[in-house]
């Protein structure tokens, strides 16, 4: 059978549907009938090739959720029915010591489901069966896909390093630090969120946040000096680093989940006398990713989501780039 894609064939350029052969299924692979699939900032990023890394014709979509179709003779765990979720990755070896630790998405052969692989923009999707992950029954399947990438991405750093006893900072109010608001208000910290835009002010108290700060006021940012346990940045921009540094308390933690490409300053002094550190993460494994969906389908966790139809998918990117989404879209399959 062969699938319905949307498909990338080359670099900002509009996506075209077309028929897609997938071959056989491979003996522990799963397929998939796409339900919803997010779309995600990173789905950009490869659209535009802005990592140099892009691989076209290109199916993106890495944030899926459907049904599963079909199971290989060697997948396991997985039954023909069964609701699940895929992410970022859609394999990795299974056999080296990242694998066979936990650390799947760490592994050196780990498969991103939109580079070399076709993603979730399509009618069916397939992955390892260990990268199908069960979606819990009360989590609402047409608003989960972004806990997929997004969400995974900033529950880790709480789940990681945090205790409910800490003042978490969130810098950028988008697409995953709403989230991370969300998470860290659900885990029972004390939220302080960092926004360029003094329009998602209330946004982020509406998202659990106890205070609100300007990032682009330096001034504002330094009176919060030695008051956080942990900083995640959600952003790709250049930020005052030395002030944001400055807001851990000893043994305070910066973690960066956003992919800023310029370098990040850093003056020793400022890591040595309080003994603070600078860390980062991508998305997670597998059991990370089950984990997450558990506690959000507990605690209600959500992103706040825009909703279009597969078929509208050129203007959703559209509407992605413009920068304009609140604060996640998600495509409805509509094949």
């Amino acid at each position: 059978m062969n699938y319905k894609a949307w498909v990338a064939k080359a670099p900002k350029k509009p996506l075209v549907l077309e028929s897609v052969d997938p071959g056989p299924l491979g003996p522990e692979e799963v397929e998939v009938a796409v339900e919803h699939c997010g779309l995600c900032h990173s789905d950009l990023s490869v659209l535009n090739n802005e990592w140099a890394n892009s691989q076209y014709p290109a199916v993106l979509g890495h944030e899926v959720i459907g049904r599963v179709t079909a199971v290989g003779p060697g997948a396991k765990g997985l039954d023909v029915g069964q609701r699940v979720g895929i992410g970022w990755n859609s394999g990795s070896c299974m056999h080296c010591a990242q694998c066979l630790s936990g650390s799947h998405h760490l592994c050196g052969q780990v498969q991103s489901t939109i580079i070399g692989h076709r993603g979730g923009f399509s009618s069916h999707v397939r992955s390892h069966w260990a990268w199908a992950v069960a979606l819990p029954e009360k989590l609402n399947s047409a608003e989960a896909g972004p806990l997929l990438c997004g969400g995974v991405t900033v529950f880790n750093p709480l789940n990681m390093y945090a205790k409910p006893s800490d003042r978490v900072g969130v810098v950028g109010i988008g697409g995953l630090g709403h989230m991370a608001v969300k998470f860290a208000a659900a885990y029972g910290c004390e939220v302080t969120a960092f926004t360029s835009s003094a329009g998602k002010f209330d946004e982020a108290r509406n998202f659990g946040a106890d205070h609100v700060v300007s990032s682009k006021d330096s001034e504002a940012v330094r009176k919060l000096s030695g008051s956080l346990d942990l900083l995640i940045s959600t952003v790709n921009v250049k930020l005052d680093w030395d002030a944001m540094i400055g807001t851990l308390g000893p043994k305070g933690r910066l973690h960066i989940v956003g992919a800023v490409l310029e370098p990040i300053p850093v003056a020793a002094f400022a890591l040595i006398m309080q003994q603070r550190c600078i860390s980062g993460s991508p998305t997670g494994s597998p059991a990370d990713i089950a984990t997450m969906l558990d506690f959000a389908s507990r605690k209600n966790v959500l992103p706040q989501t825009e909703h279009f139809p597969m078929s509208k998918i050129n203007e959703a990117f559209a509407r992605l780039e413009s920068g304009k989404a609140r604060y996640r879209i998600v495509l409805d399959a509509d094949f």
